[in-house]
């Protein structure tokens, strides 16, 4: 039996390069291997980056040079550049009726990832989802439509139980904006299963965790444990965390911040220990 656990890492908001992930990922292995006295921490989780900004960026790119530059010159070029990546992310990516859309087209970006770590951990190894800001939404979304749409995402390998979404077992969700796509249903109340219902069911004695880390200063990462008491049930803590360097982590700028945190980190690599314990050495006979 292959002792691993699947790591996936999805971004949020604004332009992301296929690499956004290294540094947190190397620090994610480092703490892991300090906490569970492991020297080789690759040997027990596989983690992979989900870079679902290529989905948009060179459209992205296109509508910035078609509006902000010749013939209209317009001003705070810099200030307009990130507004355009920011806003165009969370406006292209909202669902449609009908046609295969942007929607579907992240979506599939997170299937990939999914399919490679089946690949290399195990189709049935426990899966440990780390999002941040728009990435926390999406992250959601789709766990949702694997759990309850009735419009299932693309799966590469439906024998998989990794990819069909039923090992599903930690969420780490970092300065989400989950609470505001709240306003656009009538009721927002059927948060995903952490553990999904096919974990638990398998692994009885894994509890998991939903944690949700959030900066008072970070105007754009909610609490969410208030949004519902269905929320209340599912998230474990809403864990309020300081993070940003000395330029910014006392304003709103520390929203990129959370991925940096050691704070974060020590307490993902934590859960990811404990979860690997819980599932390889405290499993029954």
């Amino acid at each position: 039996m292959t002792e691993k656990l699947a790591v996936i890492v999805i971004h949020g908001l604004g332009k992301q390069h296929e690499d956004f992930a290294s540094a947190f990922i190397k620090d994610l292995y480092k703490s892991f291997a300090q906490i569970s006295g492991e020297d080789n921490p690759e040997d027990r989780i596989v983690i992979k980056p989900v870079w679902w900004a290529s989905v948009f960026a060179e459209r992205e790119e296109e509508l910035k040079n078609r509006l902000v530059g010749a013939p209209y010159n317009l001003r705070y070029t810099e200030l307009r550049e990130f507004m355009i990546h920011y806003l165009a992310d969370a406006v292209a990516y909202q669902p449609l009726e009908g046609g295969d859309q942007n929607y579907e087209a992240v979506h599939r970006t997170i299937s990939r990832k999914l399919n490679q770590l089946s690949i290399e951990a195990g189709t049935d190894t426990p899966l440990c989802v780390i999002s941040h800001s728009l990435g926390s939404v999406i992250a959601s979304n789709f766990f949702y439509d694997l759990q309850y749409g009735r419009q299932k995402p693309e799966i590469v390998n439906p024998e998989s139980a990794l990819e069909r979404g039923d090992t599903l077992s930690l969420f780490y969700t970092c300065g989400t904006t989950l609470p505001l796509w709240s306003l656009r249903y009538a009721t927002f109340d059927k948060p995903i299963q952490v553990p999904s219902k096919g974990f638990s069911a398998s692994h009885p004695n894994v509890q998991g965790e939903w944690v949700n880390f959030y900066d008072k200063d970070d105007v754009l990462g909610y609490p969410l444990k208030s949004i519902h008491p269905e929320y209340d049930k599912a998230v474990t803590a809403d864990e309020d965390v300081n993070v940003g360097t000395l330029l910014n982590n006392w304003n709103p700028l520390c929203h990129n911040g959370y991925l940096k945190s050691g704070k974060v980190i020590n307490r993902i690599a934590e859960g990811l220990n404990t979860l690997w314990k819980q599932v390889y050495e405290e499993r029954p006979d």
